[in-house]
């Protein structure tokens, strides 16, 4: 499968987001990954629907929107409204999944469950069918700058070979401590969709730092 970066806005300086997003534009980046954190599902506050609104219009990048709430299906609508092309929600939640599911996609986009780094990963495989993506978080989900948890690895290799099982065209995305040192890792465990976030904004060459995450290999 082709692979995909994402870049976490969370870590973008939000005094100068469009101009943040002009030089993900110039670097290549494939998506911008949005954080949705309600404090009550994660011990923080991120943004939400009105810096969405602004976001998807000064871009044309996937909108890769992670909502880390407790009752997803109420926003799903909103958020699709508002510009997600892609929404990742928690199988922890409160809402029921196969509900979320379903709302994400009479929207007609991209649907996705995450899953905490203590989740097992059979928790998602009746759902693989029904989904685009698996959203494999690789720290605690709820700030930014965390280091890469090695253990994920073993969940990453388990969804992506559930998924080659069931013959199944579906997306592993890692979220968490992604950077030139643990890229490789998580590609060769069969992810290939690669969320980075100080790694990337940090970087004095952003395309290059962008490059060394998304190497074609065999998923």
């Amino acid at each position: 499968m082709k692979n995909y970066v994402s870049a976490s806005v969370l870590s973008a300086d939000m005094l100068e987001l469009k101009n943040e997003i002009k030089k993900l534009e110039q670097s290549n980046i494939d998506m911008l990954h949005f954080d949705v954190m309600d404090g009550i599902f994660v011990d923080n506050i991120t943004f939400g629907l009105p810096v969405l609104r602004q976001v998807r219009a000064a871009t044309d990048m996937t909108l890769d929107v992670h909502l880390m709430i407790t009752d997803p299906l109420k926003y799903i609508d909103n958020f699709a409204d508002f510009g997600a092309d892609i929404i990742s929600f928690h199988i922890e939640s409160e809402s029921d999944t196969m509900s979320v599911i379903k709302a994400i996609k009479a929207k007609r986009i991209k649907a996705s469950i995450a899953i905490r780094p203590a989740t097992p990963a059979e928790s998602v495989y009746e759902f693989l069918p029904f989904v685009d993506m698996i959203l494999v978080m690789t720290v605690e989900p709820g700030f930014g700058g965390q280091s890469f948890i090695p253990e994920t690895l073993d969940k990453v290799r388990a969804v992506r070979e559930r998924i080659r099982e069931l013959g199944l065209e579906v997306d592993v995305e890692v979220d968490g401590g992604i950077n030139s040192d643990t890229a490789a890792a998580v590609r060769a465990a069969g992810a290939n969709v690669l969320v980075s976030g100080s790694f990337l904004f940090g970087a004095q060459d952003m395309a290059a730092a962008s490059e060394s995450l998304r190497k074609d290999i065999s998923c």
